[in-house]
């Protein structure tokens, strides 16, 4: 949520944001209009509350003869109060409405455009030359099911489309990441959480997963409870309704969570294989500082991206977000894209975005420093999404015979140098 100061003081800078987000403009004069009227009505109720009180107090002091005009003026203006309570809890509701519609601030130095403009700030890494070695890539699919380690047919059998088994080597390989995740998040200094992965609507909404989001959400309606698309949402909730000593921050933490996504906005794309599912499994990088230590920490988390990107040995871009891209909560992302030798492009594996003080506001997070209390800010970062991870390493480590030799920082966790195809796969 924006600070409600800055709408008042300068609106012209939430329009020149909203405008860099391709939202409404407009919007801006909903809010100053809906402000006005919330204003307008706590005064007047908080005007007759103050009468009422100081009619009260007269009854005591009253003579017989004045008395009964008092209590009915008394009586008089505690219907009015109420009336006038009403309306300003009405009105208070419709501008905090409002005030959810607003996306984060864009920050200074975001290039514009949307989802199709990538701009690529840094390469990692030489994709391999398969034609030299003299075999064309398969893809993580059919390596998957070489190495009887992905079976989508039984996937879909048993939960739906976009749903998967791993198994074998493939399991293997994703337990191995979990455990090189776990060792990186330590060394990056970050505290291991597992998290629920079931929220109540206060946190799902407090980091803005139900906005622009939201039909990409699961919601369980029996229990209004909704199932989270990434660790963030309970590590942003974890310190919700808290104040902060400045002496605490920043805070690290390492969230390991199922993400469930509808991909609602995604039909017919990327259905072939896992890289576009309705559940894996991910290691989520969260961070609580102070508003004016968030660009640093924002570079910090992305460095630990590109770091366990290429403790891998995989081929990567690191891709400054444009700004209709964003989504609700982020002020600046950058996304790290692999390259997938099995499509001929590098396609999103990570992303990491500072949320500034947006979140902190609708979670009602502060600090408390010399100056007094605020809002703290809060950011977030992929360190492994599974399955796309999973989908990187097979493909760009395969070899022509359908193996798939085993990065080396993995070997110790999966006690194995080469996948190997599996004859007879049933």
């Amino acid at each position: 949520m924006i600070d409600v100061r800055l709408l008042r003081s300068d609106p012209d800078f939430l329009r020149t944001s909203q405008a860099r987000r391709g939202e409404s403009v407009g919007l801006v004069d909903e809010a100053l209009a809906a402000d006005e009227t919330r204003r307008k009505a706590i005064a007047a109720f908080e005007t007759l509350r103050a009468e009422q009180k100081q009619a009260g107090a007269l009854i005591p002091k009253a003579s017989p003869a004045d008395k009964p005009a008092l209590l009915e003026r008394t009586k008089q203006l505690s219907g009015q109060v109420k009336a006038a309570e009403k309306d300003a809890d009405a009105a208070e509701q419709a501008f905090a409405e409002v005030m959810k519609q607003f996306g984060n601030i864009v920050i200074d130095g975001v290039p514009e455009g949307g989802e199709d403009d990538l701009y690529v700030l840094e390469t990692f890494g030489t994709p391999r030359d398969f034609a030299a070695e003299g075999f064309t890539p398969r893809d993580h699919l059919e390596l998957g099911e070489l190495l009887d380690g992905i079976d989508m047919e039984r996937g879909a059998k048993v939960s739906g489309s976009r749903f998967y088994f791993l198994k074998g080597q493939v399991a293997r390989l994703e337990f191995a990441l979990v455990q090189h995740s776990l060792a990186k998040a330590l060394q990056y200094g970050f505290t291991p959480m597992i998290v629920p992965a079931l929220v109540n609507p206060a946190a799902m909404e407090g980091t803005g997963f139900l906005g622009q989001a939201a039909q990409d959400v699961y919601h369980l309606e029996l229990d209004d409870m909704y199932l989270v698309g990434t660790a963030e949402v309970a590590l942003a909730g974890y310190h919700s309704d808290e104040i902060l000593d400045i002496a605490q921050l920043p805070l690290h933490y390492a969230g390991f969570s199922p993400a469930f996504r509808r991909e609602a906005g995604s039909y017919g794309k990327d259905t072939r294989g896992i890289f576009r599912v309705h559940w894996f499994d991910k290691f989520e990088l969260f961070v609580y500082c102070a508003p004016e230590d968030a660009e640093a920490e924002h570079q910090r988390l992305l460095e630990c991206e590109k770091d366990f990107i290429s403790s891998l040995r995989i081929p990567f871009e690191v891709l400054d977000v444009a700004s209709r891209d964003l989504g609700l909560s982020a002020a600046r992302k950058y996304d790290c894209y692999a390259w997938f030798p099995g499509q001929g492009k590098y396609r999103e594996i990570t992303s990491t975005s500072n949320c500034t003080q947006f979140q902190a506001r609708r979670l009602n997070i502060r600090l408390r420093d010399k100056d007094g209390v605020r809002p703290l800010a809060t950011l977030n970062g992929t360190l492994c999404a599974m399955t796309r991870t999973i989908i990187a390493v097979l493909e760009n480590f395969q070899q022509a015979d359908g193996s798939v030799t085993v990065p080396e920082v993995l070997r110790p966790y999966m006690g194995m140098d080469v996948m190997t195809p599996v004859a007879g796969v049933v």
